[in-house]
This record gives C-alpha cells, sequence and structure tokens, in this order.
C-alpha cells in the first residue's frame, strides 16, 4: 500500500513538476535557435550560383549544399528523442546549439566546395535535434491547457522561418557575400547557448529514465539512417536523375525499402527499440503523423510553386518572388497568436478541418493563374494559404501529445518533426515532378496543332515572320524567327496549363482531408490551469 502511494505521488509530481524559470522566456530562448535553424532550410536556396561561381562548382555540384543539409536534418529528427532520454534533453539541446553554431562558422569560411557541403553535414545533424528537443520541452514547460500559446510561439519559428529564408539570403547576397548566410547564425547561436544553460532544465522523469541504462540498439539505429537518408536523397535528385531512369534512384528506392522493412521488423522485436514504432498503434498518434505530413506537403509546396510560377512566367527576379511568398510569413506571425488563444476554446478537431478548408480555399484561388496577374494577385495568394496553417499546425501539436506518457514526449516530438520535413520533401518532389511531365504533354499536344498546312499556324507565323522582315531580317531568317517565337510561346503556354494542373491536384488532396482530423480521438476537456506564472 505504502508502495503504491509513493509510486502514485511520484507520477503526480512528474505531471504538476514546472520549471524555475518563467515558462515564457524558455519558450523564446528554445524558439531563437530554432527560428535560426529553420531559416537555415531555405536561406541558401537563392545564393547557389554565387557559392558554385565562388567555389568554381557546377550548378549540380552546388546543389549538393543544400541536399547535403536536408539528409543530415533528416537522419537526425527521428532519433532525437531516443539521444534526448539517454544523455539528457537539456545536454542534449544546448550539445546541438553548440555544434549548429561551429558548423555555421566552418560552413562560412570553407575554402572548397567539399569542405562545405562536409561542413553542412554537421550542421543539418546538429540542426536535426533543435525542432524536436524544442517542441518537448514546450510540452513538459506548460501545463496543458497552456500548450496552445506555446506551440504558437514555436509555429512563428518553424512556420515563418522557412518562407522568409529566401527573401534574407537574397538580401543578403545582394548587399555582402553569401558567406554571411552562415556568419549570421554564430552570434545568434552564442545568446542562445547563454540563456539555454540559464533556464532550460530537464524534469525529473527524464533523470529516471537516464538511470535505466538501456542498452543501445545498434542494428536499428544504422537501419533507421540509412533508410530515412536514402528516402531524403532520392527525393531530392529523382526529377532531376528522371527517378527511376537513373539506376542511382533505383538503387536508393530498394536501399530504403529494405531498410525500412528490416527496421520496423527489428524495432517491433525487441524491447528497448531506438523509435518506438508501437506508439503509432494509438490512434491520434498515427492521425496526427499523417496530418502533420499533409502540412508540410501543403507549405512547402506552395512555398516552391508560388515563386518558381513568378519567375519562370511572369519573369520577377528571385528577391520580388521572395517578397510575394514572405508576405505569408508575416500574416502568420500575426495568425498564430491568434489560433493559440482560440485552440483551448474549440474541439481541436474542427480547427484542423477549418484549417484544411481555408488551405483548400487559398489553393483553389490559385487556380485562374494567368500571364497577366499582379504583384497584388501573387502576394494573396500566399497571404490566403498561409490563413490556414496556424488552425493546422497548433491544434495537431495539441492533439499528438494527448494521452501520451511524459517519457514518450522527446518520441513524439521528433516523429511530428519528421513528418513535417518528409511531407515538405515529397510534396516538391512531386510538384517538381508533375509540372515537367505535364508540362511535356502539354507541349505535345499545342505543338500537334503546329504544323506546316493548318491555316492558323501558318497565319501566326506568316505575321510574326512579316514583323521580322519590316525589322531588316532576311524572310528564310524572318520565317525561322517567327518559327521559334511561336515554340516558345507555346512552351510558355503549355507551362502554365501544368501549373494549373498542379494546383487542382493540390486542391483535390486537401479538401481530401477536410474529414480526417474527425478519425481522432476528442482529448477529454481539460480543467483551468493553475495559477502561477
Amino acid at each position: 500500500m505504502a508502495t503504491a502511494t509513493a509510486s502514485s505521488a511520484a507520477t503526480d509530481f512528474h505531471q504538476t513538476w514546472r520549471p524555475r524559470a518563467n515558462p515564457w522566456a524558455i519558450a523564446i530562448t528554445v524558439t531563437l535557435a530554432t527560428f535560426m535553424e529553420a531559416l537555415d532550410t531555405s536561406i541558401a536556396n537563392v545564393a547557389m550560383p554565387h557559392i558554385g561561381g565562388s567555389l568554381g562548382a557546377s550548378p549540380e555540384e552546388a546543389t549538393w549544399v543544400l541536399t547535403s543539409y536536408l539528409v543530415a536534418n533528416a537522419m537526425v529528427l527521428p532519433i532525437s528523442g531516443w539521444i534526448a532520454n539517454r544523455i539528457g534533453r537539456k545536454r542534449f539541446y544546448m550539445s546541438c546549439v553548440f555544434l549548429f553554431t561551429i558548423a555555421s562558422l566552418l560552413c562560412g569560411i570553407a575554402p572548397t566546395l567539399g569542405m562545405l557541403v562536409f561542413f553542412r553535414v554537421l550542421q543539418g545533424a546538429a540542426g536535426g535535434g533543435l525542432q524536436p528537443s524544442e517542441q518537448s520541452i514546450l510540452a513538459d514547460t506548460f501545463p496543458p491547457q497552456k500548450r496552445s500559446m506555446a506551440f504558437a510561439v514555436y509555429g512563428v519559428a518553424v512556420v515563418t522561418a522557412p518562407v522568409l529564408g529566401p527573401t534574407v539570403g537574397g538580401w543578403i547576397v545582394d548587399n555582402y557575400t553569401w558567406r554571411w548566410i552562415f556568419f549570421l547564425n554564430i552570434p545568434v547561436g552564442i545568446i542562445s547557448l547563454i540563456l539555454s544553460n540559464r533556464l532550460v532544465e530537464d524534469p525529473p522523469y527524464l533523470a529516471e529514465i537516464r538511470k535505466r541504462r538501456e542498452g543501445i540498439d545498434y542494428w536499428g539505429l544504422g537501419l533507421l539512417i540509412i533508410s530515412i537518408g536514402a528516402i531524403q536523397i532520392m527525393l531530392d535528385k529523382g526529377q532531376e536523375d528522371d527517378w527511376f531512369g537513373s539506376r542511382f534512384i533505383v538503387t536508393l528506392a530498394v536501399t530504403a525499402v529494405i531498410g525500412l522493412t528490416l527496421f520496423f521488423w527489428r524495432e517491433l522485436s525487441i524491447d528497448h527499440p531506438v523509435l518506438d514504432l508501437r506508439l503509432f498503434a494509438r490512434r491520434n498518434v498515427g492521425m496526427t503523423q499523417l496530418v502533420m505530413f499533409m502540412v508540410g506537403v501543403a507549405l512547402y509546396s506552395s512555398t516552391v510553386l508560388i515563386p518558381q510560377f513568378l519567375q519562370e512566367i511572369m519573369g520577377y527576379s528571385a528577391r520580388q518572388a521572395g517578397m510575394a511568398v514572405s508576405s505569408g510569413g508575416l500574416v502568420l506571425m500575426a495568425l498564430f497568436p491568434v489560433a493559440g488563444a482560440l485552440a483551448p476554446k474549440f474541439d481541436p478537431r474542427k480547427l484542423v478541418s477549418i484549417g484544411f478548408v481555408i488551405t483548400t480555399w487559398g489553393l483553389f484561388r490559385m487556380s485562374t493563374l494567368n500571364q497577366n496577374i499582379s504583384f497584388g494577385q501573387a502576394v494573396s495568394w500566399r497571404v490566403f494559404i498561409a490563413l490556414g496553417l496556424p488552425f493546422l499546425f497548433i491544434p495537431i501539436n495539441t492533439l499528438c501529445y494527448s494521452g501520451i506518457p511524459q517519457e514518450k514526449y522527446n518520441e513524439v516530438s521528433g516523429l511530428t518533426a519528421l513528418m513535417r520535413n518528409l511531407g515538405g520533401s515529397v510534396g516538391i518532389s512531386f510538384i517538381t515532378t508533375l509540372l515537367a511531365r505535364q508540362s511535356q504533354k502539354h507541349l505535345a499536344l499545342l505543338m500537334h496543332n503546329t504544323t506546316p498546312g493548318n491555316p492558323a499556324y501558318e497565319d501566326m507565323r506568316n505575321g510574326l515572320a512579316g514583323a521580322w522582315h519590316h525589322l531588316g531580317s532576311s524572310m528564310p531568317d524572318a520565317m525561322q524567327h517567327a518559327g521559334a517565337q511561336i515554340y516558345g510561346m507555346a512552351q510558355i503556354q503549355a507551362r502554365l496549363l501544368a501549373y494549373v494542373d498542379v494546383i487542382w491536384v493540390m486542391v483535390f488532396v486537401t479538401a481530401v482531408l477536410v474529414p480526417l482530423p474527425f478519425l481522432m480521438n476528442r482529448p477529454k476537456k481539460l480543467a483551468p490551469a493553475p495559477m502561477g506564472h
């Protein structure tokens, strides 16, 4: 009886424990480093030509600066919870901030492309531990009644930073040098380390987990790293290498399938797995991971789709296109606190469903895109899509912890971050491939009508040839110029039609997801939060 009472008292203590520092000071502290890491996922995108030119690399070689970061990041995300449980979350978090800061310095002074890619791997690996650690720190720091507002602060960082990245990177490259993209992280990292050391602390249950000294599942760890790495490289390089027409991509796909199969078998058959796959059997965990995956698809796909359209079809500069996308980031900054305040008052499943309705509507508005749109219309596209994201992000992060033991918080946080990032990679690969395939399809149909003997084609070519001839070209040259001009117009029109196709597919996907949240269990209504900080 005494033992049961002591055990119950210990459980109550763990559930009511709160850090000594002000929770909001902790939230801002951990968000600082997370914002820095999330910014680095996209800030280097616009600097690729400058990096390649400076280090004597081809455009294809320079893209490994982006790929290496994403691959290393994805490898660490799913095991971040396991590492935090073994060495302590605060120690793991501060180690990640320290390594990220040092790697940023090394990236900034890298003399060759090979060294830069290597340092980006270190940077990505360190960054992979930051987002899950912050998420689980917030889950432990705030009682369930106040987590919505805490996750709103977190959401501003992880959702807004990748959107602002290209604009910030473009400004730095235009005014300074690409190396300052990395040097920018150093003062932020130092401040984060000082504040984290002073404010962040581990809850008691983590100390008990460390005392267990469970064995290390080296096989599971190796299989997971290899599988996630293969998937990330395959998604990033698939369209560039013509997918399964490439032996390299086929090898990666086979590696991923075999690796994941062995990993699942291994983790479900041992007592202390690297990643507890049994968590997916809990309805809310499994469903929230699926929904977060789709949030990643919608967030990153639209972030790539809009600026790409503006540059390819409308002739915008990279900075102008970035500004159009960044406008959505400003809306998110304003809306996340609003969504955080509303979340505790409503059924979170309804909020997620509303979020998908708004996102679907925002994508539907893009289906009328054409070559006559204004900058304001382009801004409104991103703004309306962004309106739904806070109502997706905050309730999902609240639902995924519902009914989960505290000792599983770190693992759930790592899974959630991984699914969001994988969703982004899948979404970007999907729209890139679909755009290319649909462009080819529409171009073939358009060119079918541009053959000699077709009256409409002959009239257009003769009219254009006359204009070229009037400008001084000989008639044979004028006819050749006219034919090339018509082909160029057909290419643009085919690409425009392909963008419309992609948007309609995204509209369909997000619309289908509207009822999905109601398959989750509604969390129990929480009692009011206790008074205090």
